[in-house]
């Protein structure tokens, strides 16, 4: 939007920016979640036996971190240190939902609310039956895919800063 302050002189409101902004955001979380399914793929392609949970978590952080490091060194962009965001407001929403789902038999029965969120997220101390057991496949592995880009973009970021 412009605005007019006197004739042939125009007043920019920033609202190209904020598209802009908004554009980038939603990009480098598909590079991502990209990332993430590229790294799952490989995983599924090469089907280990037996990886525990934390590891495809840790990787999950990692492959994407590398993703974030490499994007941001070649195309600096504030915006990629931010979508962590997007992935905190994923679990946040999630744990919403999980705490809404129905207990029962081999489904976290008697469970607390945070028992239910930290058993079906993170399979700790055991998985609790909720959502298939896929809930770190769901829930915490994307969204620690967001974190770690955002960690990597923002490493590049900082050194460019302090370069100036």
């Amino acid at each position: 939007m412009v605005k007019l302050l006197t004739p042939g002189v125009e007043e920019d409101d920033g609202s190209e920016k904020l598209v802009d902004e908004i554009f980038a955001f939603f990009l480098h979380m598909l590079v991502a979640l990209a990332a993430w399914v590229a790294m799952m793929l490989v995983g599924y392609a090469i089907h280990p036996a037996s990886v525990p949970q934390a590891a495809i978590f840790a990787l999950s952080l990692f492959v994407p971190l590398v993703a974030g490091y490499i994007v941001a060194r070649y195309r600096p962009n504030e915006m990629a240190a931010h979508i962590w965001l997007a992935g905190i407001i994923w679990l946040l929403f999630l744990s919403l939902w999980i705490i809404d789902l129905p207990t029962g038999p081999n489904a976290c029965e008697n469970c607390s609310a945070t028992e239910k969120i930290v058993r079906t997220l993170f399979s700790i101390p055991g998985p609790s039956g909720l959502l298939d057991d896929n809930g770190p496949f769901f829930g915490t592995w994307p969204a620690m895919a967001m974190v770690g880009y955002a960690v990597g973009a923002g490493l590049v970021l900082r050194k460019k800063k302090q370069q100036r």
